[in-house]
């Protein structure tokens, strides 16, 4: 007979525990806030491996617990809200360095882009039907988008380019119009822009195994969940993965912090690196 969630009470001990594991694993500091969301989302996962306690989840994870176990832990403790078109002023800002781009490099030319934390795949997917909508000729070049995340369920479902259409909701009839319907109340990403895009798991604290440079980089709202020293060691390596001409846009909350040395502000939360503007400029 499972218990109930309120059977599972969590004492400030197993909280520290279950801070301190997320924030090793993931880089991930969880606020005194979280409490309600740990205790909802993590009792699920004692219910079905019958476990008594939250002590003894960590003390599972800890000793025997899978690389599937350790990643159900995380996925259940990271937030995924997300939306087509979401802080539109940064697709406007990325139309205009892709419309130079494509202006100064000959045709058929590489371009990249990475979403990190890319969730359940709208922003990359915005990305892709943006800029194919906006330059069919894009089509002919070396077009990539990367898209990864720390959550496999979210990866796995965004791969899937299925999307209920309630996800329409607030698109104009011209942006609604870029999706395939399905008939049975879902929207589906066409072949053209899905395929332009793929969906990688990666924590952003591990390591990062491709090289890059990426012309525009989008790491939206995923800082909020590390603290300052995390976040301003991970800005400082967007800085190095960027093109000489490239962008970081960020989440209309946060800012570089300590990471933003190497940064100038270009727009509202868009940056471009300070050292790639220095070099440009000798």
């Amino acid at each position: 007979m499972g218990m109930e969630q309120g059977e599972f009470s969590l004492s400030a001990g197993e909280f520290a525990r279950i801070k301190a594991r997320v924030y090793s694993v993931a880089g991930i500091s969880l606020s005194d806030a979280k409490r309600t969301l740990v205790i909802s989302r993590l009792s699920k996962i004692l219910r079905a491996l019958e476990l008594p306690s939250f002590n003894a989840y960590v003390d599972y994870l800890e000793r025997g617990g899978s690389a599937e176990d350790g990643q159900d832990f995380i996925n259940a403790l990271t937030t995924n809200l997300t939306r087509f078109y979401r802080e539109d002023h940064h697709f406007e800002h990325l139309r205009s360095h892709v419309r130079a781009l494509m202006a100064e490099r000959p045709r058929g030319s590489r371009l990249r882009i990475w979403s990190a934390g890319c969730s359940t795949g709208q922003e990359p997917y915005t990305i892709a039907l943006d800029l194919l909508a906006a330059f069919p000729d894009l089509r002919r070049w070396d077009f990539k988008i990367l898209a990864t995340d720390i959550d496999t369920a979210v990866i796995a479902k965004a791969a899937a380019g299925v999307y209920p259409e309630s996800e329409l909701a607030g698109l104009s009839s011209e942006r609604a119009r870029l999706f395939a319907k399905g008939g049975d109340g879902s929207i589906r990403i066409p072949a053209a822009e899905r395929d332009l895009v793929s969906f990688k798991p990666l924590n952003l604290i591990g390591a990062w195994p491709m090289r890059g440079p990426f012309d525009a980089i989008f790491c939206r709202n995923v800082a909020i969940y590390f603290d300052k020293p995390t976040q301003g060691e991970m800005f400082g390596r967007f800085s190095q993965m960027l093109a000489p001409e490239g962008f970081l846009y960020i989440g209309h909350s946060e800012n570089l912090g300590s990471g933003g040395e190497g940064f100038r502000l270009v727009g509202k939360t868009i940056y471009q690196s300070r050292e790639k503007l220095n070099k440009r400029a000798a």
